[in-house]
């Protein structure tokens, strides 16, 4: 009976993997109640900076699609990192990092200007895969630049055990992950070059 149950099982699978029939999962799309949900589970360094951030127009558009054979090929995931970026920057998590942090309104303030400019993101191996370079420019001039790369925590019991289910939170809590690493280095950084 199992065996059985088993064969209709995997014929179902590949029916639906190669029917044509594609699931889109969206993983920024409810990011910011992920936030919310996470607020407090990763201490940034405090500063007394008075900033803006922009992000870049190539940022702000990047658009990375993947399947995993964990979750089945009919089901696409599509990581919008210029969303999850914004997201992020605009939580409590971050903001309370700075003295104060608001989006630029144009990318030509005339304090602090931090610019955050994506290299490149993957998702492979249960794990994000994030380079990102950091600038910071005061009256136009660039007084820091460095370039960031990190992987998020690996999630490969979360997408193994529970499927489709859990795969959008895997994404979400390891690319997460990934970009908390870089802006704590990042501010790390610019606090021991005295950048402010």
């Amino acid at each position: 009976m199992f065996n059985m149950l088993w064969k209709v099982t995997v014929v179902i699978a590949l029916a639906v993997s190669f029917s044509g029939c594609t699931i889109r999962h969206v993983v920024s799309e409810d990011y910011h109640q992920y936030l919310v949900n996470n607020e407090g589970s990763f201490q940034l360094p405090k500063t007394d900076y008075e900033a803006e951030y922009v992000i870049t127009p190539e940022t702000l558009t990047h658009n990375y699609e993947f399947r995993a054979a964990t979750t089945g090929y009919a089901n696409l995931w599509i990581v919008k990192f210029g969303e999850i970026l914004e997201e992020t920057l605009q939580s409590n998590d971050v903001r309370s990092a700075f003295k104060q942090l608001t989006k630029s309104e144009n990318g030509a303030g005339p304090g602090m200007l931090i610019k955050f400019d994506l290299s490149s993101y993957e998702f492979e191996g249960f794990q994000a895969s994030v380079a990102l370079q950091v600038t910071v420019l005061k009256k136009g001039a660039v007084v820091f630049e460095e370039s960031y790369f990190e992987k998020g925590t690996s999630q490969g019991g979360k997408m193994f055990w529970a499927g489709v289910f859990g795969m959008k939170n895997a994404i979400q809590q390891s690319t997460k992950n990934a970009i908390d690493r870089i802006l704590e280095r990042a501010l790390r950084d610019m606090l021991a070059k005295r950048i402010g």
